[in-house]
């Protein structure tokens, strides 16, 4: 089996007004995986995101702003290279995993996710933090199987699987991003990480959004259930 390297490796976002923290993001990823891997930022942004984003090497690809699962989709399936991580573009996630989530891809694992819950995501607002524990235990009962982050903005996948599924959400993409593979047979490693607090505003309604998301694991999981 291929040892995948830093050079295999994409790590990709989809990025809304982030100038705080696009620039710390960036070098984040930079000094962790000496500067080898390949950045995609598909940007819809209206501030300095982009140009500070094309200045630290990134590629953007720009999009007129959709919503979060369009932009997100388009970046992960935006590289060539076998494996593509996903990250959140406010600074909250811990780039340091990068390695340890390669690892686990090398081991055999369709995808690895990264689960904020576990650590107790105590910069996470607290409503945020009951939905996202709420959403798992739905999804979990819905799958059959117990996960612990079904929200999580960073994860690494075979970049095939990618490409094999259709992606239908929206709001909902960062948990059809897990929940397809999941009950498709794709092996899935949760890897405990901690969760910083976001620079920058949120741009989530937490009770619009939350009912979107929460609409979309019904729909997947259904769906996936009705498949044969």
């Amino acid at each position: 089996m291929t040892e995948f390297t830093f050079d295999d490796l994409a790590v990709v976002m989809g990025t809304y007004n982030e100038e705080q923290a696009i620039g710390s993001v960036l070098a984040d990823i930079d000094r962790v995986t000496d500067g080898r891997a390949e950045v995609v930022c598909v940007d819809g942004s209206d501030d300095r995101t982009p140009e500070i984003a094309r200045k630290m090497g990134a590629r953007v690809i720009e999009q007129e702003p959709q919503g979060y699962g369009v932009a997100v989709e388009a970046a992960v399936l935006a590289p060539d290279r076998p494996v593509v991580v996903t990250t959140d573009c406010d600074d909250t996630y811990p780039m340091e995993y990068l390695p340890k989530f390669l690892d686990l891809i090398n081991d055999g694992y369709d995808v690895v996710s990264g689960d904020r819950i576990t650590k107790g995501a105590e910069t996470m607002p607290r409503l945020n933090r009951a939905g996202n524990i709420a959403f798992a235990r739905l999804a979990s009962f819905l799958m059959g199987a117990t996960v612990h982050d079904t929200t999580t903005g960073m994860r690494a996948y075979r970049r095939e699987l990618l490409h094999d599924i259709e992606w239908t959400e929206n709001t909902g993409l960062s948990a059809e991003l897990l929940i397809r593979p999941a009950m498709r047979g794709y092996t899935i490693a949760e890897v405990p990480i901690p969760y910083r607090e976001r620079a920058g505003e949120t741009k989530l309604d937490p009770f619009a959004g939350g009912a979107a998301i929460g609409k979309s694991i019904v729909k997947v999981c259904l769906e996936e259930r009705l498949r044969f």
